[in-house]
Parts: structure tokens; sequence; C-alpha cells
């Protein structure tokens, strides 16, 4: 099979599943496990993905208020691939390409290939999105292992952190110019770790938030985690932020409890890895109960 990959997250699953050989083409982002990157990449972006947070949402804003698409698909590499599988997502434009993307590309096609369209909100549309990728490729009985095993490891967690009963406020924020808190399945990762997330709204888009808001939260934990950012530059991102003094009475950075971590491995892509990103969450959450070293995570000073 020939498969075409236009999601970071559907990359990652395809190459957990031994589906590597398989895959033809991937995203300008598909970089996990590294080999990926070598793979020919058939989406571009229209915007600069090094500007700074302000200049980066302008872009995209002005992109979208024109009706223009934020990615560029090389039809004629994608036509030159012959795929017979292209894996797409239709839960964020703004995060990696979709449907609307393909269309006019998929018009060259005299027998246009299957599309499968992911769209998870949750850690259960994950694992679905595991099998249904299994499905579609005949690799069933690796998606049902892998998923058990995702199910078994988060499971452990749970059991860990139901000890000591309290559950730390925290606060995950997924941009910062302007405050933008995470969604999706971020709240209930933050709640199967053994938090309570403060804003995000479990199931729902991530959403602006005003500072006063943030003020407000008594978050006593804080998690940069910029959508497609790595830990190096969500903390450089966070430390350029000029803090409102109101938030020096937040526990979190009375205490020093503020921490970037690598979104792209722990939470913003929705794959095998947000298991790795919820035990890492347990670690942040309660280091008095998990013995492992805090791998992902930078401490950040406010």
């Amino acid at each position: 099979m020939r498969i075409v990959s236009l999601l970071p997250s559907a990359t990652e699953i395809l190459y957990a599943l031994g589906l590597a050989a398989d895959i033809v083409g991937v995203t300008h982002e598909c970089d996990f496990p590294p080999e990926a990157a070598k793979k020919p990449v058939l989406i571009k972006p229209r915007v600069d993905p090094h500007a700074r947070q302000a200049e980066l949402d302008r872009q995209v804003r002005e992109l979208v208020s024109r009706g223009e698409s934020i990615y560029a698909v090389d039809a004629d590499l994608l036509e030159s691939l012959k795929p017979d599988l292209i894996l797409t997502q239709d839960l964020c434009h703004v995060c990696a390409a979709s449907p609307d993307d393909l269309a006019t590309a998929l018009t060259r096609f005299q027998n246009p290939p299957r599309v499968l369209t992911l769209t998870p909100h949750s850690l259960d549309d994950v694992w679905r999105d595991i099998e249904r990728v299994g499905d579609a490729t005949g690799a069933k009985s690796k998606a049902d292992t892998l998923v058990a095993n995702l199910k078994c490891r988060i499971t452990l967690v749970e059991s860990v952190v139901a000890r000591p009963g309290r559950r730390p406020r925290v606060l995950c924020l997924e941009w910062l110019d302007p405050f933008y808190v995470a969604g999706h399945w971020v709240p209930e990762m933050v709640g199967r770790a053994g938090g309570e997330d403060v804003l995000g709204r479990q199931g729902e888009s991530s959403f602006k938030v005003t500072s006063e808001e943030i003020a407000a939260t008594n978050a006593e934990i804080i998690i940069v985690m910029l959508c497609g950012y790595d830990a190096a530059r969500n903390a450089a991102e966070f430390r350029a932020v000029q803090l409102p003094d109101s938030w020096q009475k937040l526990p979190a950075c009375r205490d020093q409890r503020i921490f970037a971590i690598d979104a792209n491995s722990c939470s913003s892509r929705p794959g095998p890895r947000l298991a790795d990103g919820l035990e890492l969450f347990a670690r942040l959450f309660h280091p008095d109960l998990f013995s492992e070293k805090l791998l992902s995570g930078a401490y950040l000073k406010p």
C-alpha cells in the first residue's frame, strides 16, 4: 500500500504500526521518528512558522479572513506519488492540512485515493483513530495491541495518583500572545494524571482567555505547551513575555512550579505519545509518587 500522511500524528501512528515502508509522502512537520523527515514533503505552510507569536497569529487570521488555506499542497508531487490512502484531519485547520486543502489536488486523479479523516476530541477518540488506521492499512492486530498497551499505561498512572486524593490546580497554556488554554484531550490528560484543569474544557477546542481570568484561577502548576513548539522554544517564548503583576499571587509563581514541555511530544499531536505526555503530567503533579527523572519538562522561573 502507498500511504500519504498529511498529519504529524498520523505519521507517528503509521510508524508505530510498522508501516514506515508504506509511507510515500508527509508534511513539513512530520519529524518523529526522525527518519520520517526524509520522506517527500507534500505540505508547506503559507505562514512563517519562525515568526513571533503575535505576528504568526496575525498571519493566520489574515489568511482565514480571506477564506484562504494556511497550507499549500504540492499537487504535482501528490499525483506522481500515486497514493492508495491519504490520512488527514478535520479538527483544526490551523494545525494541519484538512480535506478542504486536498480538494483541488484530488481532481487530478482519475481514480482518487481513499481519504481517511481523523478528528479526535478525547483520548478514546485517539485510540479509536489508531484502530481505524490499523483497519485501513491491514494492521489491525498491531493497532489493537498498541491501543491495549497505551490504555494499560494510563490505567497504571491513574491507580497511583488516586492514592493521595488531593489534585493540584493546573493551568495549561497553549499560546501566549494572545493567551489560549488547551482543550480537546488535554484537560482529560490533566485529570487522569491527578490534576484539575482550571480553565480548559474537556473535548472542546482551545480558546482565548484574559490575563485577569488566569490571575483568578489560583493555579498551583502552570504548563507552557505552545502548540507545535518543543520545550526549548516554549521556555524561550515564556521568558519573553512580560507577565502581569497579578500573576505573582498565583501559587504556581510563588512556589516556582512553572514548566515548559515539548508540546509535539506530549500534548499537541493526537497519537501514541499522548501516553508519554500523561505520564509526564503525573510526575509533574505528584513528584513524590514517581521516581523517574523528568526528562521532558523544563522548570521556568516566573
